[in-house]
């Protein structure tokens, strides 16, 4: 990544045993959890539902960095499912591979991942424009009100970019929409399940987990280097696919997702040293201290100088 030093660390085969076995995991649990959702409780449901969509999300984002085999047809092939109705997965690479790319991490003018709003834009924004923009640096506003916003906005923009004859973006757009179509047939068709369950008991949910995770992935700082965060966490390691540690992610960008505790363990003394105030000792503690104070502030405190 531009302005951080990162690692090569690609010693990976030419195909990854551990990452195709928990696509097939995902994919055939989601096949499974729409079959048999009629004998399900809801609550089960609503849990399998959408820890589903919020682990093949972490999947994709393996596929995008070049997981699990050196095809990128067939990387890409595997995350493009769009399970959670709502989110092109091209939009989606092409989003997280500028936020690697970028030199300006956080900047919400150069980094499609910033949750902060730029100067200009908090400028010219009304009284509950603000408001809204400060609750979603709370945890509950980024899970609850952020998450809506955040569909509502990629869709928009990518709307936007449709309508003004981006051709590239009609093209990623009717492959999705054909995929939506697919998925919507084996659920509604060939499961029999309404169309509401399906939105409420897995892409809602799914699509919170997946903000839970980025909530805490990133805050501006002086220093480049400090601005990635890590939140340690064994079980929603598991479903983010340890990218919740993403210091070591950032510093290892082509590192496979099983391979990142033990990178994680080898930098622990460096990280701890100068990312004391940077590392959480789990969700609960992220939950403890932000569910209802801010994360940080909305505006982004950063152009100070050409590096921030």
């Amino acid at each position: 990544m531009a302005g951080q030093t990162t690692y090569d660390h690609n010693p990976t085969p030419g195909l990854e045993c551990p990452t195709l076995v928990l696509a097939i995991v995902i994919y055939a649990g989601w096949l499974a959890a729409t079959w048999y959702w009629h004998v399900l409780p809801l609550p089960l449901l609503f849990v399998a539902g959408g820890w589903l969509i919020a682990w093949q999300s972490s999947l994709q984002h393996e596929t995008i960095h070049g997981h699990p085999t050196r095809s990128r047809r067939f990387n890409e092939a595997l995350g493009w499912p769009p399970l959670s109705l709502w989110l092109s997965y091209a939009s989606y690479r092409d989003s997280h591979t500028r936020h690697h790319r970028t030199g300006r991490l956080t900047d919400p003018l150069d980094d499609p991942e910033s949750g902060y709003v730029s100067a200009a834009a908090w400028g010219k924004s009304g009284a509950i424009a603000r408001a809204l923009a400060s609750f979603q640096m709370t945890l509950l506003g980024r899970l609850s009100f952020g998450t809506l916003a955040m569909i509502f906005t990629t869709l928009r923009q990518e709307l936007r970019a449709i309508v003004r004859g981006n051709g590239r973006r009609r093209r990623i757009w009717c492959a999705h929409v054909l995929g939506v179509a697919l998925v919507l047939l084996w659920v509604t068709q060939v499961c029999g399940m309404p169309l509401w369950l399906y939105l409420v008991a897995f892409v809602a949910p799914g699509a919170v987990l997946t903000r839970l995770r980025a909530f805490a992935e990133h805050r501006w700082a002086k220093r480049l280097d400090e601005r990635t965060v890590v939140v340690e966490s064994r079980l929603f390691g598991l479903l983010f696919l340890h990218n919740n540690l993403h210091v070591a992610h950032h510093l290892y960008p082509a590192a496979p997702w099983y391979r990142l505790p033990g990178l994680y363990r080898e930098l622990n003394i460096e990280l701890h040293g100068r990312h004391g105030r940077r590392v959480y000792r789990g969700y609960r503690e992220v939950a403890w201290r932000f569910l209802l104070r801010r994360y940080d502030t909305p505006r982004y405190p950063g152009r100070f100088s050409p590096d921030a």
